[in-house]
């Protein structure tokens, strides 16, 4: 364990010096917002119309649900994140609502609640001012009142003392996928209004686009951040795009000049998020993602179709190597595995990412089998660092300690870099990867892990070596998606989730029976103690259910697991 100082030296080391600059200023200089009243609205000929159809978010006309949890905001303070966790006020701050499932049936609470916040939350005064949800606020207005909302002088005023805020405070201390949110805002301001002021957004706008996107969209398609989650909020922020300038291309000339490349990025993400994507239509729950954030890949693929864009193709039989991303979809059969020998995401941006090198996830069927245990909140604390630890995931750890140094909720140290070792599709025989990491102690102690999956039909072998010079302890772990019924030898089926601490100290992995779905499970393993361990699984932010993992003692240096399964 290293010293608070060298975690954050060695975190500090990889920022860009943008970060940094952008990072002084932000604590030395913070300006006052400009309160001119707005431009001139643009006379646009088309009307917005949403297809992403996210979750309602408003219970009420001033109550809210995010994050499992509902609260009523009716007064001045409410709106203020001292109120409620920092997440949970960023969401509020978004106003998703407006462009939610059923919208129109809520316009007259969205004319009063965006009334209430222009009076609640004078400029720079709040948490809504920071420019992440300042930046989706402002998209939200705009789609809102171009698709037949009614916003009042006053908001329309507070729209461009937000864009002129935002220009002066872009996220460049952060970069990836704020900076987009940002940009994204700049190209809606500078549409919905008119004038050379809007211009200039408009101008930025795409500008950031322009250099961040070839960046940020690896080669494969995936988003450089390799969140799941993450990455499908930005394919839904490239389909706005692109409706945006398919609507208003013909008056705006600078957009109609972008729309050919944001379609192109957007069909490379979608071909990413099909592979990353389960046979239940859900994604990968690898770093920090969650379900119901989102729009669901269904919807992004229909979304898509709309706006004259190919949906992908299902992936079939084989090896889908995204190796640009680092991941890799294994299917044979009803077998779907997912897995994981990407870095945390990028050196100057990691904070999204877990230290879950080698993990994976598995479906039979339409059936979540073995799960990475998700992500719950963002709220620094013990419980944000479990869930970014390695031990909440589906690969070995060594020594009791994290592959990489996460600490903090968003931060990273040190960290390892897996790379994919060989790829091959045997034919009849299967499919096998093996992908390895070395540590970060290069000198004092090198090695690492090394993981080969080899799945064929009716069966996944996992072979685990460790490479590290010199260690005590190494553990590997299987976590049980809760739904997973676990039949002892008397014939007694428990689900995962239900199961109690003194049936799991009785029960033996090696000697029972798992269940998803319709197919049943056997696993063994050379490792020289397998136990069952409670563990909780988060699907979605706000909610923790009980689950079960496999924990195998690792024998000397290389073990071997399997799981074998039939369809009944």
């Amino acid at each position: 364990m290293i010293s608070r100082a060298m975690q954050l030296l060695h975190t500090v080391r990889h920022l860009r010096r943008v970060q940094i600059a952008t990072q002084v200023q932000r604590r030395l200089v913070r300006g006052r917002p400009d309160r001119r009243p707005a431009p001139p609205r643009r006379a646009l000929d088309a009307a917005w119309v949403e297809m992403t159809q996210r979750i309602p978010r408003m219970t009420g006309p001033q109550t809210f649900r995010f994050l499992e949890v509902e609260r009523t905001v009716d007064t001045r303070a409410s709106w203020d994140e001292d109120e409620w966790q920092r997440l949970w006020a960023y969401n509020l701050h978004y106003f998703e609502d407006l462009t939610a499932e059923n919208a129109e049936q809520r316009r007259p609470w969205h004319a009063a609640i965006v009334d209430d916040w222009v009076a609640a939350n004078p400029p720079a005064e709040s948490i809504g001012w920071d420019p992440y949800p300042l930046s989706m606020r402002i998209t939200n207005w705009i789609k809102w009142s171009l698709g037949g909302g009614t916003l009042s002088a006053p908001a329309v005023d507070s729209i461009a003392v937000q864009l002129r805020w935002l220009t002066k405070h872009l996220e460049y201390r952060l970069l990836a996928n704020h900076l987009l949110a940002n940009a994204k805002a700049l190209v809606f301001g500078g549409t919905f209004f008119d004038g050379a002021e809007a211009d200039e957004w408009l101008e930025l706008g795409i500008a950031i686009l322009a250099e961040q996107v070839p960046e940020q969209i690896l080669p494969d398609g995936g988003h450089i951040e390799r969140s799941p989650m993450y990455h499908s909020v930005i394919a839904a922020d490239v389909l706005d795009l692109v409706q945006l300038a398919e609507r208003c291309g013909r008056q705006i000339a600078a957009l109609a000049a972008e729309s050919y490349e944001w379609k192109r990025t957007a069909s490379q993400m979608l071909g990413w998020l099909q592979a990353m994507s389960h046979p239940d239509g859900e994604i990968a729950l690898l770093n920090d993602a969650a379900f119901d954030i989102a729009p669901r890949p269904q919807a992004l693929y229909d979304y898509a179709a709309e706006l004259g864009i190919d949906p992908p193709p299902p992936p079939g039989d084989g090896i889908v190597n995204l190796e640009a991303s680092g991941y890799l979809r294994l299917e044979r059969g009803p077998a779907v595995l997912i897995c994981d020998a990407a870095p945390l995401g990028p050196d100057y941006q990691p904070g999204h990412g877990h230290a879950d090198a080698l993990t994976f996830e598995m479906s039979l069927g339409l059936n979540r089998f073995i799960v990475d245990t998700g992500t719950s909140r963002y709220d620094n604390g013990a419980e944000r660092l479990v869930e970014r630890g390695t031990a909440a995931h589906n690969t070995v750890e060594i020594d009791s300690e994290d592959s990489s140094e996460i600490w903090s909720s968003f931060r990273v140290a040190r960290r390892v870099t897996p790379k994919v070792l060989c790829a091959e599709d045997q034919g009849h025989s299967g499919v096998e990867v093996e992908a390895g990491y070395d540590g970060f102690e290069r000198w004092t102690n090198p090695g690492g892990h090394v993981r080969r999956w080899r799945l064929g039909d009716g069966e996944l072998e996992i072979i685990d070596t460790v490479t590290r010079r010199r260690f005590d302890s190494a553990v590997a772990r299987f976590h049980l998606h809760p739904d997973v019924r676990i039949t002892d030898s008397a014939g007694t089926a428990t689900l995962a989730g239900e199961l109690t601490v003194d049936q799991l100290l009785r029960l033996v992995p090696g000697e029972v029976r798992l269940d998803v779905g319709n197919f049943q499970i056997s696993f063994s393993s050379d490792a020289s103690t397998d136990r069952f361990v409670a563990f909780e699984y988060h699907p979605m932010f706000g909610v923790s259910q009980p689950s079960v993992c496999i924990e195998c003692e690792l024998q000397g240096r290389s073990n071997t697991f399997r799981f074998t399964w039939s369809e009944v």
